[in-house]
Parts: C-alpha cells; sequence; structure tokens
C-alpha cells in the first residue's frame, strides 16, 4: 500500500483551511462586490484581444458571455468561501460557448485562450483583495491552484458541448449531402418522354445528354449544365460547401466487410456510406492528382467507377457503375479492386444486353447446332480468330497455337456451314460481336 493509500495517514494540510471564517466571508463579500465591474473589465480586455469574437445576446439583450463571465465568477466565490473543498464546476453556460465554437467553425484553442486570459485578469484583482485584508500568501496560492482547477472544468463543460455540436453538425452535413446526391443521380426525362434503357448506349460515355441513345434527357430538352437541374442542386450544394463541377464520375462500391471504415477520398469528393453499397460522386474525376488520390484511398476496397459524364448526366455514370458491379459479383469482370468502366468497354457494352446478345447468337451460330459441342467450340474459336485477323491460315494458326492446315481445314468447313454469309460485312460484324460476347463469358478460350 502507498502512502498516499494509507488509512492512517493523516491528510495534507489545507492553508486556505486555515483562513479564519471571518475574514473568508469578509474575502468572498468584497470579491462578489466586485464581480459585475470585473466581468465587465474581463469582457472589455477579451474583445480587444479578439476582436472577431461575435457578440450573442440572451433574451433580455444582455451578451451571453458576460452572463457567463459573471456565473463563473460568483460560482468560484461561493466555492471557496464555503471551504469545503475543491470548487464544483456545474455551469452548463459553458457548454453553450463550446456549441457556439463548434457551430461558428472555431476551434477549442481559442476559447481556452479566452478563459486563460478571464482567469489572468480575475486573479489579478482577487489577489488584489487578498492582500487587502491580509491573507497568508500560502492560502492565496492554494487558492489560485483552485483557481485553475476551476478553470480546467469550465474547459471540460465546453469541450462537452464542442463535441455534441461537432457531432450534430456532422450529421447534419451527412443528411444533407445523401440529400444533394439523391438529387444528383436522380433520373432525369424529357417532355418527349423518353424511355429508360439498359447501359449501352455511347452517349452515357461522352454526356451527351442524349434521350435517344441512353433512354434519359438531361432533363431540358437543350439542358446541358447544372443550370437544367434548377436552383435545387445549386442550394443544396451550397449547404454542404460543394463547388458544382462540369463533369463527374459516379462510383458503386463493395464494402470488403460490414464494419469497413469509410474510404479517406477527400473533401471534393460526396460519399454516401448509409447505402447497401456505398456510392461516391467524384468531381471533376480527370483533374490532375484526381485518379491517383482516388486509388489510394480505395486500397482494400472494390467496385466500379462509372465513366466521366456532363454533371446532368451523373446517373448515367451511376447505371454503368451499377452494371460493373453486376458483372463482378458474376465473376465476369475482376474484383477485388475498385474499376474503372472505361477500362472495360467491350464487357460492359457486350455482357449487359444479355437476352439481346443472346437471341443474336442463336440466331447467328444456329449452324453450329448440327456439331458436337468440342467440335463447334473449335470451329467457333477458329471464326473469331479469323474475323479478328482479316488473315490467311498462317496467321489465324499462330493465334490459335495450332498447325496452319488444321486452320484451312477448319475454315473450309466455315465456309460450308455458312456460305455466302460468311462474305456479307453486316453478317461477319454480328458474328465477331455475339462470339466475342461468348468469350468474355469463358465459353471460348482466349487466343
Amino acid at each position: 500500500m502507498t502512502a498516499d493509500e494509507d488509512p492512517d495517514r493523516p491528510a495534507a494540510r489545507s492553508a486556505w483551511r486555515d483562513v479564519p471564517p471571518r475574514q473568508v466571508r469578509q474575502f468572498a463579500a468584497l470579491a462578489l462586490e466586485e464581480v459585475p465591474a470585473l466581468a465587465q473589465d474581463i469582457l472589455r480586455e477579451i474583445r480587444a484581444e479578439y476582436p472577431g469574437l461575435p457578440v450573442v445576446l440572451d433574451d433580455s439583450g444582455e451578451p451571453m458571455a458576460l452572463i457567463g463571465i459573471r456565473r463563473a465568477l460568483e460560482g468560484f466565490v461561493k466555492e471557496i468561501a464555503s471551504q469545503e473543498g475543491r470548487p464544483r464546476y456545474h455551469l452548463e453556460v459553458f457548454q453553450e460557448f463550446g456549441r457556439g465554437e463548434g457551430l461558428h467553425g472555431r476551434t477549442l484553442d481559442s476559447l481556452q485562450a479566452i478563459y486563460r486570459l478571464g482567469v489572468r485578469l480575475a486573479w489579478r484583482r482577487l489577489a488584489e483583495i487578498g492582500q487587502q485584508i491580509e491573507i497568508p500568501p500560502p492560502a492565496m496560492y492554494e487558492l489560485a491552484e483552485s483557481g485553475f482547477e476551476y478553470l480546467d472544468g469550465l474547459v471540460d463543460q465546453s469541450v462537452r458541448g464542442y463535441a455534441e455540436a461537432a457531432a450534430r453538425e456532422a450529421g447534419e452535413r451527412l443528411r444533407l449531402q445523401r440529400k444533394l446526391m439523391e438529387l444528383l443521380l436522380a433520373e432525369r426525362r424529357s417532355d418527349a418522354g423518353a424511355t429508360t434503357g439498359a447501359p449501352g448506349a455511347p452517349g452515357a460515355f461522352h454526356g451527351t445528354g442524349s434521350g435517344t441513345s441512353s433512354g434519359t434527357s438531361s432533363g431540358t430538352s437543350s439542358g446541358t449544365g447544372p443550370a437544367s437541374f434548377g436552383n435545387g442542386l445549386g442550394e443544396r450544394a451550397a449547404r454542404v460547401g460543394w463547388q458544382l463541377p462540369e463533369r463527374v464520375a459516379v462510383g458503386v462500391l463493395l464494402r470488403p466487410a460490414r464494419e469497413a471504415v469509410a474510404p479517406a477520398v477527400g473533401q471534393g469528393v460526396l460519399l454516401d456510406m448509409e447505402a447497401e453499397q456505398p456510392r461516391m460522386v467524384v468531381p471533376d474525376p480527370d483533374a490532375a492528382g484526381r485518379p491517383e488520390l482516388l486509388r489510394r484511398a480505395m486500397s482494400g476496397w472494390s467496385g466500379a467507377i462509372g465513366p466521366p459524364v456532363a454533371l446532368v448526366d451523373a446517373a448515367k455514370s451511376l447505371r454503368w457503375a451499377e452494371a460493373a458491379v453486376r458483372l463482378m459479383e458474376r465473376g465476369l469482370l475482376p474484383s477485388g479492386e475498385v474499376l474503372h468502366c472505361t477500362e472495360h468497354t467491350e464487357a460492359l457494352v457486350l455482357l449487359q444486353p444479355e437476352e439481346l446478345i443472346e437471341d443474336l447468337a442463336r440466331r447467328c451460330l444456329a449452324p453450329l447446332d448440327h456439331c458436337g459441342p468440342a467440335h463447334g467450340r473449335r470451329l467457333a474459336e477458329t471464326l473469331l480468330a479469323w474475323l479478328e485477323t482479316r488473315g490467311g491460315a498462317p496467321e489465324v494458326a499462330a493465334r490459335l497455337g495450332v498447325h496452319p492446315q488444321t486452320v484451312r481445314y477448319r475454315l473450309r468447313q466455315i465456309r460450308e456451314l455458312w456460305g455466302d454469309e460468311i462474305d456479307d460485312p453486316d453478317r461477319r460484324f454480328e458474328l465477331e460481336l455475339v462470339l466475342r460476347a461468348r468469350r468474355l463469358r469463358g465459353l471460348l478460350g482466349r487466343a
């Protein structure tokens, strides 16, 4: 057992408790008389030192800061006058000061500096009173120590208020940010009533705003900029301090774990972590340094970032990102990273309209129906290699890793199966399209 824990050890002697009660009451009375004027002097000095400090009035028109200073001084004097021990601090007004600092965007450092200035000025006057009525220096030293302990308590109250305000502000910002993203990513239709189609139209990759190519419009017949959203988007963006960019890319993320910490994507990127699959809106995705920043921030995450589009076409970028994520979940696109849709255009274009491609494949590849599965696959791979190389048997053989004579045999069979149709440019295009789609699904070998 240490000396501090020994119950038989006498308590430390208090110089302040040794001051005669009459002298303590006299000190408290003089100090309380000084409180109104002292509070005014302290506030005046604080305003001179910190001229930018806002003046907040209560319902009666009195400055809240003055009320707080006065209550703090009165509370301290009354506590020490009781001589019951260290002064207590239950002044909720200082929680309000902390909340005010948080809501006005200032740090607690400035508030603590103001508190220290106030304590220094107050102590100067209390020391004069103590000297006036001849309170012993050791007692005044102990009183000074209590004053700084009291200050710590006030700071704790302010920190609590500051933390509450910061948490409330952060929650409100997230709510407003989600509302902004909902508005930004909402589908917009033209007056012509264009219908929403599956991703796959080239216009969506370039942000053209064409309602005929992608199934959606920019919201007006000629709107291609933020103004076509109306005032709502600009107002919501201003409330979260987000500057409307010309172009955006929208990402959809897959959580590495349910408790995963949000990626540090930076202030400019809007991030909604509430959704089952978090979403983000990246402003000016091609800006210098942005791709590298996102790459580092997304380490450990997987998902997809849609193509850069005009701001009014953000919903198109979202659809491509969602399509890519679905393909990742099916194992048709690489997982374990955040990929960019623009780097996987072929897969997205050929694998998304699955029903249409399959129907086209059934018609185009019908000549293979009477071949066995293995032989039919070899002929399909040879046909695709020939369509891609546009070369003779040696080039196709090199691509497939077989003998040229084998390729000549297979090409003769292909011509017998398809006849003159194999020379039609449109039919060759359709054949290459469906065969590439099959290769992407793993149904054909990769040359």
